[in-house]
């Protein structure tokens, strides 16, 4: 989370070579992060929630900066900030209305993740001056990433929707 800030500024700041080695940090602790929690068992209930909200943070600030640096497509912006805003409404939502919720990322929205993560390195290294991938390429990854953005997003509505209805239905009958 220390990193946002920061990154953001680099890109908003055109010091893409120094922003793409910032996010490249962050994406290196946030990974190594993961590892240990998981190897050594350093999971809790709190790491659970904030990892997931350290990760939104960053890929929000991203999507945003490099939206403002015209990078890319203003509507992909609204995009990737519209469907992180539809999953912590309905995760605030959830607690106050069901009950104390836990960060369960599907496998289709850690495939997500890893898309849109992809195209904002994909998208700061064709920003540095150290060379530029094949604009076609980039091209068919922001297509590729508003797919999933969007399927992601239905498919959270989806299943907390029916895990709401399931909970609110079994309390109904005790």
């Amino acid at each position: 989370m220390l990193l946002v800030a920061p990154l953001a500024w680099l890109i908003l700041a055109a010091h893409y070579d120094v922003a793409l080695i910032v996010a490249a940090l962050a994406g290196l602790s946030d990974a190594l992060d993961g590892f240990f929690a998981k190897h050594f068992g350093w999971q809790t209930w709190l790491g659970g929630i904030l990892d997931p909200i350290a990760d939104k943070l960053m890929l929000v600030a991203c999507f945003v900066s490099l939206g403002l640096v015209g990078a890319h497509p203003e509507w992909l912006t609204w995009l990737v900030v519209g469907r992180d805003v539809v999953i912590v409404a309905g995760a605030v939502a959830y607690h106050n209305l069901i009950g104390r919720i836990s960060a369960q990322p599907t496998l289709f929205s850690k495939l997500t993740t890893c898309i849109q993560i992809t195209y904002v390195l994909a998208q700061l290294v064709n920003l540095t001056t150290w060379f530029s991938l094949p604009r076609a390429g980039v091209h068919g990854l922001m297509w590729l990433t508003a797919v999933c953005t969007v399927a992601s997003g239905l498919q959270y509505i989806a299943v907390w929707s029916a895990k709401a209805l399931r909970v609110r239905s079994q309390r109904v009958r005790t």
